[in-house]
C-alpha cells in the first residue's frame, strides 16, 4: 500500500509537470502490476484507459518493443502526438535505448539466461527501474534501458557469469528477437479463469483451482485468487511454472452449449 501511494504521487507529479510546463516527462520502467495500478487510477478518474489521458495530460506507455512487459509511462507535451513520439523513439531512442550484449568469444561462452543478464546488470549498482525487458536468443541479449543508463552499461558491463562480453548501444528497432505466439483453441464451459487455464495447459479442473488459490496466476499484472473470474479479450495471463498467454475471446458455440475459447500462447 505504501508503495502504491508513492507511485500514485510520483505519477501525478509527472503528469502535472508535463501539463503545466508543456514538456515531456516519464517514469522509470514499471512492472506489470505497477502498470495495472496506473490503469486503475486512470479508470477511477472516470476516463477510459483507451483515451490515453491522465490528469488532463496525454500519455504513452512504451517499453522499446512490441508486446513489452516492463514499460515506461511518458506524459506528452501539447506539440507531440502519440504517433510522433512512437516513431521518434523507435528510430532514435531518446527515452529508451537498446543494448546488444554479445560474447567476445562465442566458442567459450556460457549458455546465459535472463537471470544471468539481469544479475550482471544489477551488480553494476543500477536501480531496477532503469532496466526494462531483457530478450535473450542463443548467443546474445537485447536489453531495453533508460537512455541515461545506456552509456554506464556499455562502458562497465564486461562479464556475464563466466563469459566476457561486449555491449553496443543500438536503436530499439534493431532488436532482432521477436515474440512468437502459438494460436490455441479449445472448447470450454465458460470464460472462467480456471476453465481457460485447464484448456490452455491441459490441466484438471482441480489442479487449475489449486494454482489460482495458491496466488500463482497474474492477469494484467494483478494476482487473482478467484477461479470464477471471467476473462476479457486482450487480458494477459501469466501462470508461474507454466507460461503466459493473451486471451483472445470466444468463437462459435458447440451443440452442447460449450464455447470455443481462443488464446495466443507465448512460445
Amino acid at each position: 500500500m505504501e508503495h502504491n501511494n508513492y507511485l500514485e504521487g510520483h505519477i501525478r507529479d509527472l503528469s502535472e509537470r508535463a501539463f503545466n510546463n508543456d514538456y515531456l516527462t516519464h517514469t522509470g520502467f514499471l512492472s506489470l502490476s505497477e502498470l495495472a495500478f496506473f490503469y486503475s487510477l486512470v479508470q477511477s478518474s472516470g476516463i477510459s484507459p483507451h483515451m490515453h489521458i491522465f490528469n488532463g495530460c496525454p500519455f504513452f506507455v512504451y517499453g522499446g518493443h512490441e508486446d513489452s512487459e516492463r514499460s515506461v509511462i511518458c506524459f506528452l507535451p501539447s506539440y507531440m502526438t502519440r504517433e510522433d513520439f512512437h516513431k521518434n523513439e523507435i528510430s532514435h531512442g531518446d527515452i529508451v535505448n537498446c543494448i546488444h550484449i554479445t560474447p567476445l568469444n562465442k566458442k567459450f561462452a556460457d549458455e546465459l539466461t535472463h537471470r544471468d543478464y539481469l544479475g550482471a546488470l544489477m551488480n553494476l549498482g543500477l536501480e531496477r527501474d532503469l532496466i526494462g525487458d531483457i530478450l535473450v536468443d542463443e548467443q546474445s541479449a537485447f536489453v531495453f534501458v533508460l537512455s541515461e543508463a545506456s552509456h554506464i552499461i556499455s562502458e562497465e558491463l564486461s562479464r556475464v557469469k563466466h563469459t566476457s562480453v561486449q555491449c553496443n548501444i543500438i536503436s530499439p528497432s534493431e532488436c532482432t528477437v521477436k515474440t512468437v505466439f502459438s494460436a490455441i483453441s479449445g472448447s470450454v464451459a465458460s470464460e472462467r479463469l480456471d476453465a481457460i487455464l485447464s484448456m490452455v495447459f491441459h490441466l484438471s479442473r482441480g489442479k487449475s483451482l489449486d494454482i489460482v488459490k495458491s496466488e500463482n496466476v497474474f492477469v494484467d499484472g494483478r494476482i487473482l485468487t478467484d477461479p470464477g473470474y471471467t476473462l476479457k479479450p486482450g487480458e494477459r495471463v501469466s501462470v508461474r511454472g507454466y507460461g503466459k498467454f493473451i486471451y483472445e475471446g470466444t468463437g462459435n458455440s458447440t451443440k452442447k452449449g460449450r464455447f470455443y475459447a481462443n488464446v495466443s500462447l507465448y512460445s
